[in-house]
């Protein structure tokens, strides 16, 4: 079930604010449409550079099977996140396949205080509103070789099933269309390849591992 206690969260909403340095640090958003293979891609960056700090998303739904709180997402009840949206704690949010998703704003403002780059997976819900509310954001659109490249790795995943699968299937060409609202796009073919011309759009922006 999800968690009645969002306490792992407390020091991302800490009062105390670090000196600001010289440089502030980007915020660097990858997204996609369901099923591209965003998560595997993400981690395979944080492997070749621990100098990112990855933004952790809170979530309304239950964890799936191998899901640690506070790891892949932090997962929260409908009441804790209205409370979230009526404290204006979120830099964005969504509604997603029957749950809801959104980023807390706190953690990446300490972060980009410090001059810490900042990276970010979320949906392209989620990515219209970063463009909006942080113009200065990098956006990169992580998409398949082909779109039945990705309905068969949708299918193959085995997360959803039935009507679940169903609406993200229906959902396909619509994610796919807001490729042209991005600033880079990646195809993710093969995760390593896809991580390391990540990595190199990074750099563009002046990151240094």
């Amino acid at each position: 079930m999800v968690s009645d206690s969002v306490a792992g969260m407390s020091t991302a909403f800490a009062d105390d604010w670090p000196v600001a340095a010289d440089r502030q640090g980007r915020l660097f958003v990858i997204s996609g449409p369901s099923g591209v293979g965003k998560g595997t891609v993400v981690r395979r960056v944080l492997e070749l550079d621990s100098t990112l700090y990855y933004s952790v998303s809170a979530k309304t739904r239950a964890p799936r099977p191998g899901e640690v709180n506070g790891r892949e997402y932090w997962f929260v009840s409908e009441e804790q996140f209205d409370g979230m949206i009526d404290r204006g704690e979120l830099l964005e949010y969504a509604s997603m396949f029957g749950h809801r998703s959104g980023t807390p704003a706190r953690p990446v403002e300490l972060q980009r205080i410090q001059g810490i780059d900042v990276l970010l997976e979320i949906d392209v819900q989620g990515a219209r509103q970063i463009r909006e509310r942080v113009p200065d954001a990098v956006l990169i659109f992580l998409e398949p070789p082909s779109q039945e490249e990705l309905i068969r790795r949708l299918k193959a995943r085995g997360t959803e099933h039935g009507a679940d699968l169903e609406r993200r299937l229906q959902r396909v060409d619509a994610e796919m269309a807001e490729a042209e609202r991005f600033d880079h796009r990646v195809v993710n073919d093969e995760v390593d390849r896809a991580a390391l011309e990540v990595m190199a759009i990074l750099e563009r922006y002046g990151h240094t591992a």
